[in-house]
C-alpha cells in the first residue's frame, strides 16, 4: 500500500504557495503608514530634520557625507534634498495609509524613508530598520488588494476576496520573533537576574535619555518593577515559543498530548496581550520613536486574515452595521 501523505518537499511547496485574503497585510500596511506619517510631522513640526538630516555646512549638527547612491546621485544631503525626501516621505504614507497607487506609494515611501534614516546614523535605531523591513513585506505582495482605496476603485467596495502571496506575513511574524528573542538573549546584565534583584526596569526608568518625565515615583512600587522586569525577560526571551504555537494551532488535527494543550487555549492572545501591554508602558512612560507603533503594527500578521473578517464582521453586527464577508478557508499560518 503507498502512502498518500503528501511528502515533506510537497508539503514545503504547498506551505510557501500559499494563498489568503489580505486583510493582516492591510492592517499593516494601514498601521506603517500612519506610524510614518506620525514621525514625519512630529519632525516637520519640531523642525528636526534641518538640525539631524542636513549637513553642516548647511546648519546641521555634524558632517553627513555625500549619503546613501540616491542622495549621493542628487548631489548629498542638502536643505533642499532633505525636504524633498522628508515631504515624499509624509505624502506617500498617506497614499500607503488609504491603500492608493497600490505599490508604487509603497515604493515611493521605503526609497524616502530609507534614504532618510540612512543619512545620519547617530540618529537612526531599531525602529528605523523595522519600519523599512515592514515596508519590503509589503512591497513583495499586494496589500493594497483590500481594505483600501485602489480596492474601492476597483471594486466599487472596501473589502475583497481576492487573494495574495501568504510568505510575506510569514516572514514578519519570523521577524517578530527574532527582534524579541534577540533582545531577550542579549540582557545578560546582572539587573535582568536575581541577582540584582530584579532592578532593570527601575533603573531604566531613572534614565533622563529615555524617561518622558521624572520617574523618582517608581522607588514606591518597586517590586512592580521588578515583577514588569522578569516578566519583559522571560518574555521576550521565550519569543521563539510563538512559532511553535502557530505550529500545533496549524497541525491540530494530529496526535499529541502537548499539541492537545496547547490548543487548548489559543496561547497567541496571552503572548499578545502581555506586548501590548509592555508598549503602551513604554509609550507612556518613554520616549523611544516609532519603536512601539511600528512593532505593534507587525501584530497584525500573527492573527489569519480569516480571523480578522470573522472579529470585524461580529463587531460590524454588535454595531449595528451588520457584515456580508463570507467566510475564507484557513492558511497554513
Amino acid at each position: 500500500m503507498t502512502d498518500a501523505r503528501p511528502s515533506r518537499w510537497n508539503r514545503l511547496v504547498a506551505f510557501w504557495d500559499a494563498r489568503e485574503t489580505g486583510e493582516s497585510m492591510a492592517l499593516l500596511r494601514i498601521g506603517a503608514g500612519l506610524t510614518v506619517f506620525a514621525t514625519m510631522v512630529l519632525l516637520i513640526y519640531r523642525e528636526i530634520p534641518d538640525v539631524i538630516w542636513v549637513d553642516f555646512k548647511d546648519g546641521g549638527y555634524r558632517s553627513l557625507g555625500s549619503g546613501q547612491h540616491l542622495v549621493r546621485r542628487l548631489g548629498g544631503p542638502s536643505p533642499g534634498l532633505t525636504w524633498t525626501l522628508v515631504w515624499t516621505a509624509c505624502i506617500s504614507s498617506v497614499f500607503v495609509t488609504l491603500g492608493l497607487f497600490g505599490r508604487v506609494s509603497i515604493f515611493v515611501l521605503l526609497v524616502s524613508y530609507l534614504n532618510l534614516h540612512r543619512l545620519n546614523g547617530e540618529t537612526s535605531g531599531s525602529s528605523d530598520i523595522v519600519i523599512t523591513n515592514a515596508l519590503w513585506m509589503l512591497l513583495l505582495t499586494r496589500a493594497t488588494v483590500t481594505w483600501s482605496v485602489d480596492c474601492y476603485i476597483k471594486n466599487r467596495r472596501w473589502s475583497s476576496d481576492e487573494l495574495i502571496t501568504a510568505w510575506p506575513r510569514y516572514l514578519l511574524i519570523l521577524q517578530i520573533v527574532l527582534l524579541y528573542g534577540t533582545t531577550g538573549i542579549q540582557k545578560v546584565s546582572a539587573y535582568w537576574l536575581p541577582i540584582g534583584g530584579w532592578s532593570a526596569l527601575y533603573y531604566i526608568l531613572q534614565q533622563p535619555t529615555w524617561g518622558r518625565f521624572d520617574h523618582s515615583w517608581a522607588a514606591y512600587v518597586f517590586p512592580l518593577t521588578q515583577i514588569g522586569t522578569l516578566v519583559t525577560w522571560l518574555w521576550e526571551a521565550g519569543a521563539p515559543l510563538l512559532l511553535l504555537v502557530l505550529y500545533y494551532r496549524n497541525t491540530a488535527d494530529r496526535p499529541g498530548r502537548l499539541r492537545r494543550w496547547f490548543n487548548r487555549w489559543d496561547l497567541r492572545w496571552v503572548w499578545a496581550v502581555i506586548g501590548i501591554t509592555m508598549h503602551l508602558m513604554i509609550l507612556v512612560f518613554m520616549v523611544v520613536g516609532p519603536f512601539s507603533p511600528i512593532t505593534l503594527s507587525l501584530y497584525f500578521c500573527v492573527f489569519r486574515p480569516a480571523e480578522w473578517r470573522a472579529w470585524l464582521g461580529k463587531l460590524g453586527q454588535r454595531l449595528g452595521r451588520g457584515s456580508n464577508a463570507p467566510a475564507v478557508d484557513e492558511d497554513p499560518a
